[in-house]
């Protein structure tokens, strides 16, 4: 199934960024009659295949929304866990990344983060530092709330101390304040596990980002999952406020 989809992507037409939400560890592993973290551990291997995957494909970016700000309020004993996982998942998958060329960027509040998960991330984030390939950043205590106060702070502290003029603030002035100021905006955005939700993600970026959702599970979200997702991106029309005549037009169709 995976051989046949993948041929069916045009990789001329890749989404430059795709940003995927990663739902669903916890009622699959409901349905396996387990505990939250047991889904938690399998959606490691799914990081791990669909990472893998748009990686070949020869995507620049990828964004995974790993843990929100409001995912603090979930049970103690499933936070630590997350936490501990986190470590131990960064730690072993340092090599990998660097034998696929993939640089790791993390997006996010991350004073909040237990001081070993803030150290092993860093020493992640320099061992990685040099790739040039996929760019993989990880949505880690984070929030699009969060981000866009910050980047209000940011511009108001600019204003103050007399750097910048409230009529020179443009999208361009205030896309340079958000966590996502080196990366594009997102081209596409998958959930899993059939929720039809932004939760708090990439507000300001997701503008004109296509949408698209599966009711797959993430811990069995896959290469060909994400395949499709990618073909059926490649079946839309983005017009960004233009008419479809104008976009076929502009690329000399008609």
């Amino acid at each position: 199934m995976e051989e046949g989809l993948i041929g069916q992507v045009n990789k001329q037409k890749l989404p430059t960024h795709i940003a995927i939400i990663m739902d669903g560890n916890g009622r699959w592993a409901a349905e396996q009659g387990k505990d939250r973290l047991y889904g938690h551990f399998h959606g490691v291997e799914s990081v791990r295949d669909v990472v893998e995957g748009a990686a070949e494909l020869g995507v620049g970016y990828l964004t995974l929304y790993a843990f929100s700000t409001e995912n603090w309020d979930r049970p103690v004993q499933e936070v630590e866990g997350l936490m501990q996982l986190l470590i131990e998942t960064i730690r072993k998958e340092v090599p990998t990344l660097n034998k696929n060329n993939i640089r790791l960027h993390v997006i996010g509040d991350l004073s909040l983060l237990p001081a070993k998960a803030r150290d092993e991330m860093q020493e992640a984030l320099n061992l990685t530092a040099g790739n040039t390939g996929l760019n993989l950043i990880m949505a880690l205590s984070y929030s699009s709330r969060w981000e866009l106060i910050e980047a209000a702070k940011s511009i108001a502290e600019e204003v103050k101390a007399g750097r910048l003029s409230p009529e020179d603030i443009s999208q361009d002035i205030f896309q340079q304040h958000l966590a996502t100021r080196s990366f594009p905006d997102p081209e596409l955005m998958i959930r899993t596990s059939g929720e039809y939700r932004i939760s708090n993600f990439l507000l300001y970026q997701l503008a004109y980002t296509e949408l698209y959702f599966t009711n797959t599970r993430w811990p069995d979200f896959r290469k060909e999952n994400l395949y499709a997702a990618i073909i059926d991106y490649q079946q839309r029309e983005r017009r960004f406020g233009k008419t479809g005549q104008q976009i076929q037009q502009e690329a000399g169709m008609l």
